[in-house]
C-alpha cells in the first residue's frame, strides 16, 4: 500500500514531507502526547535503540501527535529525543494513516508504519506496547532489509 502524503512541521518549525524520506526506510510512529508517561516510555525506548537504527543506515524515526511544535520541543529537549516529532492538530494525516479514533479519549493510536523507501508501507503495528515496540521494529526492521551484502553502505 502506499503511504499517504503528509506535509507538516516538525519540533524547530521546519516543514517535513514524505517525499523528504523518498529513497529511506521510514519507521512512522503515532502517539497520544507529549509528556505522557507511556508516550515518554515509548518515545525514550525508540530513541535508546536509534543507535542500532543509525547502523543500519538509510533509516529515519519520526513521532507524529496532534501535539504543537512547542509542545514537541519542550518534549524532545526534555528527554534527549534526536528524531523528528511532527506536528498535526488537525489530526489530518493522523486519520490518513488510520491512527485515529475519534472515540477514544486521546484520539490518537498507538500505531506504527514502517515504509520503504519505494514509499510503500509494509509493515503496520497496530495499539502497541510502548514498553516493547522498540525492539519490535528493529526485529521486523533487520527482517524486512535483509542481511547487508559486502558493499553496501550501512552508515547514515
Amino acid at each position: 500500500m502506499k503511504a499517504p502524503d503528509f506535509s507538516l512541521p516538525d519540533q524547530n518549525g521546519t516543514m517535513h514531507s514524505l517525499k523528504d524520506y523518498a529513497g529511506k526506510w521510514l519507521i512512522l510512529y503515532f502517539y497520544l502526547k507529549d509528556q505522557t508517561s507511556g508516550c515518554t516510555i515509548q518515545a525514550c525506548n525508540i530513541r535508546d535503540s536509534s543507535g542500532v537504527i543509525t547502523e543500519l543506515g538509510n533509516t529515519e524515526v519520526v513521532g507524529i501527535s496532534k501535539d504543537s511544535v512547542e509542545s514537541h520541543k519542550v518534549f524532545a529537549d526534555r528527554n534527549g529525543l534526536k528524531f523528528t516529532l511532527l506536528s498535526n492538530p488537525e489530526h489530518k494525516v493522523i486519520e490518513a494513516y488510520g491512527a485515529w479514533d475519534p472515540n477514544t479519549e486521546m484520539g490518537t493510536l498507538r500505531n506504527t508504519v514502517i515504509i520503504s523507501p519505494e514509499g510503500e508501507i509494509v509493515k503496520e503495528y497496530k495499539n502497541v506496547d510502548p514498553e516493547t515496540h522498540a525492539t519490535m521494529i528493529l526485529n521486523d526492521l533487520k527482517a524486512l532489509r535483509g542481511s547487508p551484502k559486502p558493499g553496501d553502505d550501512v552508515a547514515t
